[in-house]
């Protein structure tokens, strides 16, 4: 049996714009989850530090972030699961026309997904032979949009990974979670 094909399917837990806040829903929803990659915003330093009782963290800074003690993330990293590299950064634009600096990083780094925030929209979308995935917010709710954040699961396939990115609604009247994959 090929390498690939014995290997797990890979869990990822996506997550924007928390803005100091830790929404007591991240941990059922990320529970299980190898890593964890959050797209800018943070807020303060203790959102890290409970995200990572759950999972090892990679984050990037957001607007928010610059002015707060105790933060300090890149504008951008880059993580590699299974072949498909991923670039994170907090405000891309949009898929159609990157901001020049996005621009540029997606043609240094050649990514099969993108992962932002700062919209606090969630979207799951693909442009140009790449996914691009915004979990949204699941800091305080704001503009009337949910609060959310995402799953990313990856099946190994030859070569490479095939991602499938959820968000995850939290419907703040029942407690319920909702799988939406875009569209």
């Amino acid at each position: 049996m090929p390498a690939a094909a014995a290997a797990k399917t890979r869990r990822i837990g996506l997550v924007s714009d928390t803005h100091g806040v830790f929404h007591p829903a991240l941990e059922p929803v990320l529970k299980g989850v190898e890593e964890i990659l959050h797209a800018g915003d943070v807020g303060l330093p203790e959102v890290i530090e409970r995200l990572s009782r759950i999972a090892p963290v990679t984050a990037v800074s957001g607007n928010v972030d610059v002015a707060v003690k105790g933060l300090s993330y890149p504008a951008f990293a880059r993580r590699d699961f299974y072949g498909l590299r991923i670039l994170i950064t907090h405000y891309v634009g949009t898929p159609e026309q990157p901001m020049p600096p996005v621009a540029e990083a997606i043609k240094t780094e050649k990514p099969g997904m993108v992962l932002s925030g700062h919209t606090h929209k969630p979207s799951v979308e693909s442009a140009g032979g790449i996914l691009y995935v915004n979990p949204g917010s699941c800091g305080p709710r704001r503009f009337k949009l949910p609060i959310s954040c995402g799953v990313l699961n990856l099946r190994p396939q030859e070569g490479s990974a095939a991602p499938q990115a959820e968000v995850v609604l939290f419907d703040l009247e029942t407690g319920k979670e909702l799988i939406w994959t875009g569209g």
